[in-house]
């Protein structure tokens, strides 16, 4: 068969698609980075240089295509332009559906997050859940968007659905969308020692192989207009560094980071930025964001895709070796 995928350099999309060629697909792999590209590597994957917001890169890279990835996004916590997140979300998935109708393309697996259905207030989050908070980034805002317009294709000649990855880690591309495989680098190397607030925030952690499973999975037995949330582990900060103590076999001496102090951090980050027009770390939002806990139910996941957890001991265990070995943490 032959599939079409968008962000095929990233953190999902490189083992997604390795793992799509290697099932004996035919990959049509869009990317912008020659040097992104080295990472993938397969006789069954076919590379088309391109982008989501050239309408003629993608009907080229879609051409003779029965499936369609679309993954990427602009996932950073602050833009120069606030423009650039929506053109890229919400512009660039219209490209992408646009195009896949005009091609035949017939079903499309849209990637979005779970962060669009706001923090656990009352209950686990689930499919329905309806957000009871402004949204705390125009990343969240405009996949939420991208959403709303994917319902306007549903009666159209194509299947679409979604999945809504929670704070997904493991071995792979080491980027911001990776950034809970760089917190637990920077355990291992001795240079993350701070927990957030009082530490019982909770998060919902994904390994990466349940994502890319869930993936193919959502293109195999999704329904047209449902979304899926892609979840793993509740845990707490303290239980997250509790395990990373336990898998690493470090114990490190953490602090307890007030969360008026963060605030503090964040304000003044995005003074520097207006300054020196440099992009922040953290922001206020992003502190706010992580100030309240966001459990994951999977169930209609588990149920409907047959979708698999990971336990978060079982993915950081994998995970940790990864690293040892790419990095020689274990020497």
């Amino acid at each position: 068969m032959n599939i079409f995928i968008t962000g095929s350099t990233g953190f999902i999309g490189v083992p997604l698609i390795q793992k799509l060629a290697t099932l004996g697909n035919t990959v049509h792999a869009l990317y912008r980075s020659e040097e992104k590209k080295k990472k993938l590597s397969h006789p069954n994957i076919k590379f088309f240089n391109g982008d989501i917001m050239n309408i003629e890169s993608l009907k080229k890279a879609m051409n003779g295509c029965e499936h369609v990835y679309h993954i990427a996004a602009f996932t950073n916590v602050w833009a120069k332009h606030k423009n650039l997140i929506f053109d890229l979300n919400v512009t660039g998935t219209k490209n992408v559906l646009d195009v896949a109708l005009a091609t035949g393309v017939k079903k499309v697996i849209y990637t979005s997050t779970a962060g669009i259905l706001g923090p656990s207030i009352q209950e686990k989050i689930h499919e329905n859940t309806e957000r009871q908070l402004d949204y705390f980034l125009e990343y969240e805002r405009t996949k939420a968007e991208a959403e709303k317009l994917i319902k306007t294709y549903l009666k159209k000649d194509i299947e679409i659905a979604i999945v809504n990855p929670t704070r997904v880690y493991g071995p792979g591309v080491l980027s911001k969308s990776n950034s809970v495989t760089l917190i637990i680098r920077s355990y291992l190397a001795g240079k993350w020692r701070l927990i957030p607030g009082n530490g019982k925030s909770i998060g919902n952690y994904v390994f990466i192989d349940d994502v890319v499973n869930g993936h193919i999975l959502a293109m195999k037995n999704g329904r047209n207009g449902e979304r899926y949330l892609l979840g793993g582990s509740d845990l707490s900060y303290l239980d997250f560094f509790s395990i990373l103590k336990k898998v690493t076999g470090k114990n490190q001496m953490m602090l307890k980071v007030p969360l008026f102090f963060m605030f503090f951090m964040a304000h003044s980050m995005m003074l520097l930025t207006k300054i020196f027009n440099t992009s922040p770390l953290i922001t206020p939002a992003l502190i706010k964001k992580y100030n309240y806990s966001w459990e994951v139910s999977s169930q209609k996941a588990i149920n409907e895709l047959g979708y698999n957890i990971t336990p978060f001991e079982t993915g950081a265990t994998q995970t940790v070796q990864w690293i040892n070995k790419k990095f020689s943490y274990g020497k």
